[in-house]
């Protein structure tokens, strides 16, 4: 398996939250600058880059104002669920203690089913079945 398909396997949901907030970063500075430049123009301002009253500092009040209330609010939930547990969520991790429980039961109705069932058809040793007939009918003919 290449590098890149490792990695998309192993990270895709990080990869695409990432590129999502990137688009999204770049998309908020080109139209905030759009916004920022129009009202400088009707406040008879020149608009610029830098300075006390410059792009800068608005851009990074509204980059702020968004990252609070959206990007960091998905951030955690998503660091959340990846390393914590809400005991009865789909979407949580089981805790350690609760797979193990989960794993038992399973082991121990495999167990009960293979004891139910008896030895298997495709056990050479004497299964009863239909492969002890195949096999008393070779041996006859």
């Amino acid at each position: 398996m290449t590098f890149l398909r490792r990695m998309w396997r192993d990270y895709s949901l990080s990869i695409v939250v990432a590129a999502l907030f990137v688009a999204s970063f770049i998309l908020h500075a080109i139209f905030g600058w759009w916004q920022y430049a129009a009202d400088q123009a009707q406040n008879g301002n020149e608009a610029t880059f830098w300075g006390p009253s410059g792009f800068v500092i608005y851009f990074g009040e509204w980059t702020f104002q968004n990252w609070q209330s959206e990007f960091l609010e998905v951030l955690v939930l998503i660091v959340a669920t990846a390393y914590l547990v809400h005991k009865g969520s789909h979407e949580s991790k089981d805790g350690e203690e609760e797979m193990k429980a989960t794993l038992a039961r399973i082991e121990k109705r495999l167990e009960m089913i293979e004891r139910a069932s008896g030895p298997r058809d495709d056990d050479p040793d004497g299964a009863p079945g239909p492969e002890r007939e195949r096999r008393t009918n070779r041996q006859a003919a």
